[in-house]
């Protein structure tokens, strides 16, 4: 199928997913050097779902990458290095999205019980976390979508073989899903309770990324136990 790709869309695929990921991961990184049009993020990234997203989609990332260094690497050094590339990149990334889970578990017990803690933690509650910038987190979510259906679109002109792995597809769906639950849980709930819906949506797609580590980990390991022997 490498032979038949078409490289440019491709590659153009690969910056798209990961610009996603950048700005996912730190909008307010972006607003700091001036970038362009990074003004429309609202100087940050607001509350933890749209970064949790970076967990998700940086092992997407990394998929599509694997498919894009076999175009310039030789197979047998790709299939060799590959295995081992795969099950220390999903063993780092389930680890740390499982201790940022933890983390936002821990800050969503809090917020609840200061929620549920009247008058005074309720009062807390609502200085700390009652003021979600929803709005820009609805902008942030829209770039991101945009730049998910545009590295979805190129990577289909890239090669129409692609719709026919499975794993790939339904990888690039959870991707698109993580969006939509960040997306309707921000805006589901009153204004003042955002934040505990958003802490719950991280937790979500926290969990939709440790699941495909894990999936990635075990697909990994045939071909490990291969360059061993």
């Amino acid at each position: 199928m490498l032979d038949e790709l078409r490289k440019p869309f491709l590659i153009i695929a690969l910056v798209l997913i990961f610009l996603a990921v950048i700005v996912e991961a730190s909008s307010s990184l972006l607003m700091d050097l001036g970038t362009p049009g990074a003004a429309a993020l609202d100087a940050s990234t607001p509350g933890y779902g749209i970064t949790y997203l970076a967990f998700l989609d940086g092992l997407l990332f990394y998929v599509v990458l694997l498919i894009a260094l076999a175009i310039f690497i030789p197979e047998k050094i790709t299939g060799t290095l590959q295995g081992c590339a795969t099950i220390i990149v999903t063993f780092l990334g389930c680890l740390g999205t499982i201790v940022a889970i933890i983390t936002c578990l821990i800050v969503l017990i809090i917020m609840v019980t200061l929620l549920l803690a009247p008058i005074f933690g309720t009062i807390a509650y609502l200085a700390i976390y009652g003021h979600f910038d929803r709005s820009g987190a609805a902008v942030t979510l829209s770039l991101i979508m945009s730049l998910k259906i545009g590295f979805a679109v190129c990577l289909l002109l890239a090669h129409q073989d692609f719709i026919k792995d499975k794993a790939l597809v339904l990888f690039i769906l959870t991707s698109f899903l993580g969006n939509l639950i960040i997306g309707f849980l921000q805006n589901f709930v009153p204004g003042p309770i955002v934040s505990i819906a958003d802490a719950i949506a991280a937790i979500v797609v926290g969990i939709l990324a440790v699941i495909w580590a894990i999936i990635l980990f075990i697909k990994a390991i045939p071909s490990v136990i291969k360059m061993i022997h």
